[in-house]
C-alpha cells in the first residue's frame, strides 16, 4: 500500500477505516463481498472522508490481526483467508486486510445464511446480491456454466437443429471466404460434442445454449437498441428491440449503430474510401461482448443506446470469475458462456478469445479517437464509443443535381437503394454532375435527405410512416439537418415545401 493509492481514495477494490469497528458485521459484509468479485483491500487507520492517515495503536497491531483473522475465519463461509498486513506511512502504523477472488462461490455471512448474507462489491458499497447474482455464484463456483445446462422445460426440435447446424455451416464458409461446399457439414453430433445438445438415449436434450441459438424463448435474451436526443435518456428518436437466435441479435444491433451514426468519406488520390465517424469492427466486438459473456439469469436485457456524443453498451452480469478490469484490459478471459463462446468461435464471430478489449482500443486508436471506456458497475458492465464529431471537408456523399436530384451510394451506384425504410429504388439514371455537401450525415440523416429530394412537399408525418419512427424524432432529425445547413423550409407552413441545401 501507498500513499499515492490512498490518496486516489475508496473504489469498488478499496475501503478504508479509521478503526477496527466494534461490530465485526460492519466490515465482514466487506470482506464476503470481495471475496465474491474482484478482491480487494480494507485499511484500518485512514479517514474515509479526508484520506488522512490516522493510523492504529502501534502496540495494539498484533491483538488487532489476531483479532480481524478470528473474526473472518468465524463469521465467513465458505472459509476465507485473508492477507493481514500492517506497515508505518507518514509515521504512522495501519493494517491492510487484503482478500482475494474466493473459487467456492458464494461466500456469505454464516450468521445470515446464504440467501440473505451473500454480499457483492457495486462501485463503493458492498450490497446484498439479488437472486440472479446468487445463482450465478453457485454457478461460477460449482464450475458451471448456465449455457451448459439442460433446458428440462423444452422438448429437443430437430427441425431448429438443422437449421442451426445450416447457419453454423454459412458462417464457417462466409469467415474463411469459402463456398459451402467446401465446408464440412456440421450436424447435431457437432452440437453434442460443442455441449449445446446433451445425449439422452437414441434422442437429445436442448441446453439452454441451445434454446439462446435457436427460437430463443427468453424472456431477457435480447438486444434494446434506442437513438437519443442529446446525451442522456430523457427523449427516444428510435428504438428498437431485437430477439430470436443471438447471433443474429448481434448483426441487427451492430447495422442499427451503424444507421445512427456519421458515414463520412476520405479521398486518397483519386481513390474515394468511406469511413464511419467510429471504427465498425470496435462497436460489432463490443456487441459481440455484451452477448456472450452477459449473465443470462440477470432479468435485464443487453441495451445499446445512440446518444449525440456516444455510442453505450451495456451488458448485465458483473465480471465474471473474479477478472479484475486491470486484467479484462490486458487480455486475460474467463468465460461464463462457454458453450456459446465455442459456437462463436466455430462460426468466425469470435476470432480470438481474451483479444475483444484490445481490439476495441486498437480500433480506436487507429481511427484517431479517445480510447473505449470501459466500465465495471458491480451487477453490468458497459463500454463508451465517445463520437468524433467530423469536421466539414469530409465528403458524406455525392448529392447529384440534374433534372432530377438524387443521392448515390457508393462505388458509383445511381439512384435511391431500398431497405427497411420502405423506400423504393427509382433507377434514373440522370447524368452524375458532381455538387456535394461537405459534411457527415447520419443513414437516418441521409434517408430523410433522400425522401425529401422525391417529394418536397412531403409532410413529417409521411416521413415518419415510411422510416418506421416516430414523428418527434423525425423532427429532431430535420432539425440537426436545418443546424448543418443542409435542410430549409421555404413559403407557409402547410402549402410550402422543404429546400435541399446542395451548394454550401
Amino acid at each position: 500500500m501507498t500513499l499515492e493509492e490512498i490518496k486516489h481514495g475508496e473504489s469498488k477494490n478499496m475501503e478504508f477505516k479509521i478503526q477496527l469497528p466494534d461490530d465485526s458485521r460492519r466490515y465482514m459484509k466487506t470482506v464476503v463481498a470481495f471475496a465474491n468479485t474482484s478482491g480487494g483491500k480494507i485499511i484500518l487507520g485512514v479517514d474515509d472522508v479526508t484520506k488522512d492517515i490516522v493510523g492504529v495503536d502501534r502496540n495494539s497491531v498484533f491483538q488487532i490481526m489476531d483479532q480481524i483473522a478470528n473474526a473472518v475465519s468465524d463469521m465467513c463461509v465458505p472459509q476465507i483467508v485473508p492477507d493481514i498486513t500492517f506497515q508505518t506511512i507518514e509515521g504512522k502504523c495501519i493494517v491492510q486486510i487484503e482478500i482475494y477472488p474466493g473459487q467456492n462461490r458464494p461466500y456469505y455471512l454464516r450468521s445470515q445464511g446464504k440467501e440473505n448474507g451473500t454480499y457483492i462489491r457495486v462501485a463503493g458499497t458492498s450490497r446484498p446480491a439479488d437472486e440472479a447474482v446468487l445463482k450465478d455464484l453457485e454457478y461460477q463456483g460449482a464450475g458451471k456454466s448456465f449455457d451448459e445446462l439442460v433446458n428440462v422445460e423444452t422438448d429437443y426440435e430437430e427441425e431448429n437443429a438443422l437449421q442451426l447446424c445450416s447457419d453454423i455451416q454459412k458462417h464457417i464458409a462466409e469467415s474463411q471466404g469459402l463456398s459451402i461446399e467446401k465446408i464440412r457439414t456440421i450436424t447435431a453430433v457437432n452440437l453434442e460434442n460443442w455441449g449445446v445438445l446433451k445425449k439422452n438415449g437414441p434422442s437429445y436434450l436442448p441446453t439452454n445454449a441451445f434454446i439462446l441459438l435457436t427460437k430463443n424463448t427468453f424472456r431477457f435474451a435480447k438486444i434494446q437498441c434506442a437513438l437519443f436526443k442529446g446525451e442522456n435518456r430523457a427523449v427516444f428518436i428510435d428504438r428498437r428491440e431485437f430477439g430470436g437466435p443471438v447471433y443474429e441479435q448481434i448483426e441487427e444491433a451492430y447495422q442499427f449503430v451503424l444507421k445512427h451514426i456519421n458515414l463520412g468519406a476520405t479521398i486518397d488520390g483519386i481513390v474515394r474510401k468511406d469511413r464511419y465517424e467510429l471504427p465498425p469492427e470496435s462497436i460489432r466486438e463490443a456487441i459481440i461482448n455484451a452477448v456472450c459473456h452477459r449473465c443470462y439469469l440477470d432479468h435485464s436485457c443487453v441495451q445499446v443506446a445512440v446518444y449525440d456524443n456516444r455510442v453505450e453498451i451495456t451488458s448485465p452480469g458483473m465480471l465474471y470469475g473474479g477478472l479484475t478490469m486491470e486484467q479484462a484490459v490486458s487480455g486475460r478471459s474467463k468465460i461464463r458462456n462457454a458453450c456459446i463462446a465455442e459456437v462463436f468461435s466455430r462460426m468466425g464471430i469470435i476470432e480470438q478469445w481474451g483479444t475483444g478489449f484490445q481490439r476495441m482500443i486498437q480500433g480506436c486508436r487507429e481511427y484517431g479517437l479517445q480510447e473505449p471506456e470501459f466500465i465495471d458497475m458491480g451487477d453490468t458492465f458497459r463500454v463508451n464509443f465517445y463520437r468524433s464529431n467530423m469536421e466539414n471537408g469530409i465528403e458524406n456523399q455525392d448529392i447529384k443535381a440534374k433534372t432530377g436530384t438524387e443521392i448515390t451510394e457508393n462505388h458509383g451506384k445511381t439512384g435511391i437503394e431500398s431497405d427497411e425504410t420502405g423506400i423504393e429504388n427509382t433507377g434514373t439514371g440522370i447524368e452524375k454532375t458532381k455538387a456535394g455537401i461537405s459534411m457527415v450525415l447520419s443513414d437516418t440523416e441521409k434517408k430523410v435527405v433522400e425522401l425529401i429530394l422525391l417529394d418536397s412537399e412531403i409532410t413529417q408525418e409521411q416521413i415518419a410512416k415510411k422510416m418506421k419512427m416516430s414523428k418527434n424524432g423525425i423532427r429532431y432529425i430535420m432539425d440537426k439537418l436545418k443546424a448543418k445547413g443542409v435542410l430549409r423550409r421555404e413559403g407557409a407552413t402547410k402549402k410550402g415545401k422543404w429546400m435541399i441545401e446542395l451548394n454550401r
